[in-house]
């Protein structure tokens, strides 16, 4: 039977919406299918070199808009006792952005919408199966046909995991993070404090709430059994957060999330007749506040290799996974500078194990039973310090 789309996309967040995008500017028919309900999404920093993604995926006009803080620039304490800092006013693109990401992935999909993609809510399972050349996906109460699948389900990757790729990973760094009540505050940075046991970021959300965030391994005792209690001990033992956090509330009841927030990838980012953008493809330490930009970029680029292998140019997936491992191993070196910047705690296993890995260090498979339940990771900005750009 013709197939019912050229590409179904699976996965409405910054990586398949781009990925949307990219191949219905080019005259490709695309369903983009999206899960409804979940948790809401929690990365929020958008770096001001997202302006030119934007602008190349034709939505740099209505996307993001109102509805979002601009972020003026970086705070940190890290490879010092003193904070130091990075303005926006340097930077050639102009401010960041502290997003609403709700808004923001409402706003792409939108967005996908008025270049011609059929944009559905709707569970798929990842068990789609191909013959002939064409996939057939199961769709509450319909089947869809499509000759080719992005995978854009964010670190689950179910589209590829379940058609052969494997998930490796890098480290075990976990977010436990809480939304403080909004309170009256001007600061529109970041906040970044290195701690001996990992370190903390804090930014201002566009309702006025204030997002804190501890990073740590999930296996060392700073993440073991944490909740409401001694993540706030922990947070009282911090200096910057803590004078940053007082006098908002903790609202009453709520225990902080968990989020994987570790360094992997797949060992193959694309197959017979699909292919993974975004964290689905490679999911980064938050440090780097690229989470987003990044998913922009290989949604976009994953959408350009299927039109062209469409085309049929054999070597169109090739230069994207080659262009998937260099955006890696940029990140992977740049991770393992900026963490060597920080050596006043050389003996605590959190900052041992980060100084001892080499930039190139091997991934492996992913522990059964994963890290953690929770939402994806989250975005942070790099430190304020003197170095490499941010990984």
């Amino acid at each position: 039977m013709a197939p019912d789309y050229d590409v179904t996309v699976v996965g409405g967040g910054p990586a398949g919406t781009a990925a949307a995008l990219a191949l219905a500017t080019r005259g490709r028919s695309v369903l983009l299918v999206h899960a409804p309900g979940g948790p809401p999404p929690v990365g929020e920093a958008l770096p001001a070199a997202a302006r030119m993604l934007l602008r190349d995926l034709g939505v740099a006009d209505t996307v993001p808009g109102d509805g979002h803080l601009p972020c003026y620039g970086n705070r940190s304490t890290w490879g010092s006792a003193r904070p130091a800092s990075v303005d926006s006013i340097h930077d050639p693109y102009g401010p960041g952005w502290h997003l609403d990401r709700a808004l923001f992935d409402h706003r792409m999909r939108q967005a996908a919408a008025a270049a011609g993609v059929d944009v559905r809510e709707a569970l798929v399972r990842p068990h789609a199966c191909r013959l002939d050349g064409t996939w057939s996906l199961a769709l509450e109460g319909r089947t869809v046909r499509c000759r080719r699948l992005v995978d854009a389900t964010g670190r689950r990757a179910a589209i590829a995991t379940t058609h052969g790729a494997r998930r490796l990973v890098g480290d075990r760094l976990l977010a436990l993070h809480l939304t403080l009540d909004p309170a009256d505050a001007a600061d529109r940075t970041t906040l970044v404090e290195a701690v001996p046991d990992g370190w903390w970021y804090s930014a201002l959300l566009p309702d006025d709430r204030l997002l804190v965030a501890f990073f740590t391994d999930a296996d060392l005792p700073a993440a073991r059994g944490a909740d409401r209690v001694r993540l706030r001990a922990a947070l009282a033992r911090t200096r910057h957060t803590a004078a940053r956090a007082a006098g908002r509330r903790w609202p009453p009841g709520a225990a902080p999330r968990r989020a994987p927030a570790h360094v992997s990838r797949l060992d193959t980012v694309h197959g017979p007749g699909w292919i993974a953008a975004g964290d689905a493809a490679a999911a980064f330490d938050p440090l780097s506040s690229q989470g987003i930009l990044t998913a922009l970029y290989t949604g976009m680029r994953a959408g350009r290799a299927v039109h062209a292998s469409l085309d049929g140019d054999t070597g169109a997936l090739s230069r994207y996974a080659a262009d998937v491992d260099a955006v890696v191993a940029a990140h992977l070196r740049n991770r393992h500078a900026y963490y060597g910047l920080e050596r006043r705690w050389p003996h605590a296993e959190f900052w041992r194990r980060r100084h001892a890995d080499a930039a190139s260090a091997p991934f492996g498979p992913a522990p059964a039973g994963g890290f953690s339940a929770g939402a994806p990771g989250l975005g942070g900005p790099p430190p304020a310090v003197s170095g490499p750009p941010g990984a």
